[in-house]
């Protein structure tokens, strides 16, 4: 009985002697913040010119304004004025006044439309074909003809209704003004002609707007509206981002000739908000609001994420220490110390911060009575980047939590090494300037061509700018602000 009470104690005794030799250390891991990357929401204001045909508008023009102006037909009593003469200091009339029966017409060629950049212009040829019958009685009259060229510069623009509204000012001269030569005197219709002209240019300031809205402009305004309501790829992978677009004004700009063509020029004020994953679901359309004046400046702005996985930081960790503990490390108090390293882990913790915990084991080489001990070391530090620099590095890192362990954790005592730590600090540095191209490139890729209906839209990133890095759930975060010009045009998909 003696001898097995003896036994028993000495297998105590070994048993105890294997469990210091597996003696953890270490400390406890900080909270985990699981977090994704948040970013502020942008103002964008986007150029939308909408595109007329020219042709299609004087296609209309010229089906509804009549091809004959007016008709004359009236008596003039004093086509030709009386001759006088002077005897004896006394004027006498030699031939009386001459009256008349005046008859035409005045008919108007094809209107064309022209003009550049703001200015709209409808020019008419306009011939008048003017007659003086019975001139007196004694002859049966005379024709005269006439040729105007009349110049209409219109002021295109829109109600509250998004309907559109003209306002015309008139320019004409007769380049053979009608008139008849007759018995030595020329008689003139300019005049009566005149009067005429000035109401058939006021019935443009009708009719070009009654053309245009032929042309459903408003209807291409509403669809253009409704379609702005989605999101935008903007990187697929690493990270997946996507800019969610929601309108909130839209401004009228004004008409602009180009060539044939008449540009309605529309200005759309829109929040530009930026997502990392999935595809956020596209915002819920609004009506159409009416015409808002004074919007932001022109420009799209969103932010393009870039993101450094925690992931790719524990391997580039692992290997520093591997390199750190093949050059020997000693510290101070216990000596030489041989030290393997294991798997290393990072990821987000509570204010700002990353965590990062290592496993690893620890033996003093020259003190077999200090017990060899091995489990998982906790740090934490603060990132950080310069202004507009995507270089990333780690400051403040030390052990996470209590630290009242340390007089007698060999492991952690390692882990408070000053060569050890300046190795995982180093080794946490990052440079995203690889990245940072990568997703600027995919961006501006993304919203070069970007067609949504019968809309295409076309951007053009001039400026971009980076913030300070962030500690996110998804991994290290750097902002980017990308700033540019963009436009929306309609242009019907084949089908």
């Amino acid at each position: 009985m003696r001898r097995g009470w003896i036994a028993a104690a000495i297998a105590a005794t070994l048993l105890g002697g294997c469990e210091r030799e597996r003696r953890q250390g270490g400390n406890p891991a900080p909270p985990k913040v699981e977090a994704p990357a948040d970013l502020p929401s942008e103002t964008s204001t986007i150029v939308v010119p909408l595109t007329i045909d020219l042709a299609a508008l004087e296609a209309g023009l010229n089906a509804r304004v009549p091809r004959q102006l007016w008709q004359i037909d009236r008596f003039q009593p004093k086509c030709v004025a009386a001759k006088r003469v002077k005897v004896l200091g006394v004027r006498a009339k030699v031939t009386p006044d001459i009256g008349c029966r005046i008859v035409g017409q005045v008919t108007r060629g094809r209107i064309r439309l022209s003009g550049k950049g703001q200015s709209l212009i409808a020019t008419l040829p306009v011939s008048a074909v003017i007659a003086a019958r019975n001139v007196g009685g004694v002859l049966k009259g005379e024709t005269a003809t006439g040729a105007a060229e009349v110049r209409a510069t219109v002021r295109l623009a829109v109600d509250r209704a998004w309907q559109p509204t003209a306002k015309v000012d008139i320019a004409y001269d007769w380049t053979e003004p009608p008139g008849i030569d007759f018995l030595g005197q020329r008689i003139k219709f300019a005049e009566k002609a005149d009067a005429k002209l000035k109401g058939v240019i006021a019935g443009l300031e009708r009719s070009l707007p009654q053309e245009l809205a032929k042309l459903h402009a408003r209807a291409r305004i509403e669809q253009l509206w409704r379609q702005a309501f989605t999101a935008i790829e903007l990187n697929r992978e690493k990270p997946p981002a996507w800019m969610r677009v929601t309108p909130k004004r839209l401004g009228f700009g004004g008409y602009r000739v180009a060539g044939r063509r008449l540009e309605m020029t529309l200005q759309a004020e829109a929040l530009t908000e930026t997502f990392v994953g999935g595809r956020p679901p596209d915002p819920a359309p609004t009506p159409l609001p009416p015409p808002a004046t004074r919007l932001g400046p022109r420009g799209l702005r969103f932010f393009v994420p870039v993101l450094a996985d925690y992931a790719q930081l524990e391997p580039v960790v692992h290997r520093a220490l591997v390199k750190r503990a093949a050059r020997g490390i000693t510290l101070k108090g216990v000596g030489p110390v041989e030290a393997e390293f294991g798997k290393v882990t990072v990821y987000a913790t509570e204010g700002g911060r990353l965590a990062v915990g290592v496993k690893a084991k620890v033996r003093a080489r020259s003190r077999p009575e200090l017990t060899t001990t091995h489990g998982e070391v906790w740090l934490w530090g603060v990132p950080y980047n310069e202004p507009n620099s995507q270089v990333v590095r780690v400051r403040d890192l030390s052990i996470a939590g209590e630290t009242d362990r340390q007089a007698v954790d060999m492991l952690i005592q390692l882990f408070l090494d000053p060569g050890v730590l300046a190795e995982i600090r180093e080794s946490l540095t990052h440079d995203f300037a690889p990245d940072y191209q990568r997703v600027l490139t995919a961006a501006r890729k993304a919203i070069a061509g970007r067609r949504e209906g019968d809309f295409l839209l076309s951007a053009n990133v001039s400026d971009v700018s980076n913030g300070e890095i962030r500690v996110t759930g998804q991994g290290l975060f750097l902002p980017v602000r990308a700033k540019g010009t963009a436009a929306i045009r309609y242009s019907p998909a084949t089908r």
